[in-house]
């Protein structure tokens, strides 16, 4: 007997592959939440603001991130206080997250807001993120040096230490002389 396999098992097939793939890719919280989270008892104020070639040189030359800062997810309170969204590549996809600011330019805290990758996920749990707080531009924000690696999620702890490095730098570039 000849087997000939047949269309709609290799569909089936395709698609129950093509959605494991996309089984941790998950939106955890948004902005607002965010801000509620790290300020929990702040009132914030969008702020955007055109970032221009120099100074997304200097981010570049600074974290090593290529992918270009889009300064429209800027919020800050009467305090001094920022809370900034940015987006970096995972291993293939893009991971948004929020660093919020202290007035005093110290990290007081990063949430991953949504993270599309299939795997890697691990940089969303809060032991991981916790190691960010009290950190200020001044800090190395190097993995393996200041940031400990989760294995399995080698890239996207990379580009997000990368990413929060740019987002400290651009506050101190450009935010800190404002408050």
């Amino acid at each position: 007997m000849l087997w000939k396999p047949s269309s709609i098992m290799f569909l089936t097939g395709a698609s129950v592959i093509s959605g494991a793939s996309l089984a941790h890719a998950k939106i955890y919280i948004s902005a607002e939440q965010a801000q509620k989270i790290i300020f929990p008892s702040k009132k914030f104020t969008l702020q955007p603001m055109i970032i221009h070639s120099s100074l997304q040189a200097s981010m570049k030359k600074i974290s090593g991130v290529h992918y270009p800062f889009r300064g429209e997810h800027i919020w800050h309170d009467q305090a001094g206080n920022y809370l900034i969204v940015d987006e970096v590549v995972g291993k293939h996809e893009m991971i948004s997250y929020a660093v919020g600011i202290s007035s005093t330019g110290r990290i007081q805290g990063v949430e991953i807001l949504e993270y599309r990758e299939s795997y890697g996920y691990e940089v969303a749990e809060q032991q991981w993120r916790q190691q960010f707080v009290g950190k200020t531009a001044q800090d190395p924000l190097k993995l393996n040096r200041d940031i400990q690696n989760i294995s399995g999620a080698t890239l996207s702890s990379k580009h997000i230490t990368d990413g929060v490095k740019r987002v400290m730098h651009f506050y101190e570039i450009a935010l800190k002389v404002a408050n």
